[in-house]
């Protein structure tokens, strides 16, 4: 018996990256855990992947819907009960000059990274509260941390994750319920990938040379695996990380911001 045995865990954007290696994590921790997304087959075989009903559930949801993500959450409860641990994980990025970035763009990735996060969170307190215990993590980023040129939309919403971040983390603090961010650097992902692809395409550069330009400020000299962002968000979950609140965790191969 773990301190995870058949609680609640929702994670969203779980059907590849850091969402699907921290919902295979909770799997094997014995958490009943469901899967948001915005591709069926991929939560599918995800949710198959940790056994299927009553273990696990593939959920269709887009995170920056209101009514979806009620109806998401709705099903989650019918399924597995009250919302325990949430994790924020769904997010988007794009790279772009600044006066490149016009409103479509922006709103874009507002809506997934922040507004994704503030809808999921404002879904599942409610549950915490009434359980006495609840646990959020939100991925967010390095960047939420300090600038990046040619990603404005990017950062500002990973600075509005932490920030709300911090403020639930104060809100919530007497009621048994933690609020913290992990903040990777770039991790061997999709995103990275589709990163690299782009900056071979502006500037002509070899896969190589765009892998060393991402990797560059990582003291370490490489690309974060999922699984090691996994293993950040399951310490906070445990009872020993029950007075880590409100933090931002930075998982970046000992890059100081």
């Amino acid at each position: 018996m773990t301190a995870l045995t058949n609680v609640h865990a929702l994670v969203t954007g779980a059907g590849r990256g850091i969402g699907a290696a921290v919902a295979a994590a909770l799997g094997a921790a014995g958490a009943r855990v469901s899967l948001l997304g915005r591709t069926p087959a991929t939560l599918q075989a995800m949710a198959a992947q940790l056994g299927g009903e009553p273990r696990a559930l593939a959920i269709a949801a887009d995170v920056s819907d209101a009514a979806a993500v009620e109806a998401a959450f709705g099903s989650a409860r019918r399924h597995f009960g009250p919302v325990q641990i949430l994790i924020n994980n769904a997010g988007q990025a794009a790279s772009a000059k600044f006066t490149d970035t016009d409103t479509a763009l922006w709103n874009r990735i507002m809506a997934v990274n922040l507004t994704g996060t503030y809808l999921c969170s404002r879904a599942a307190v409610p549950d915490m509260l009434q359980a006495g215990f609840g646990r959020i993590v939100n991925i967010a980023s390095i960047a939420g941390l300090r600038g990046g040129a040619y990603l404005s939309a990017y950062v500002a919403s990973k600075h509005a994750v932490i920030g709300l971040t911090r403020s639930l983390a104060l809100e919530y603090a007497r009621r048994n319920i933690t609020v913290n961010a992990v903040c990777p650097g770039y991790v061997d992902t999709d995103i990275v990938r589709d990163s690299i692809a782009n900056i071979r395409a502006k500037t002509g550069r070899s896969e190589q040379e765009a892998l060393a330009a991402l990797t560059a400020t990582n003291p370490q000299g490489r690309l974060i695996t999922s699984e090691e962002v996994a293993s950040a968000v399951m310490w906070l979950l445990q009872p020993g990380a029950s007075s880590v609140n409100g933090q931002s965790i930075v998982i970046s191969g000992g890059e100081v911001t």
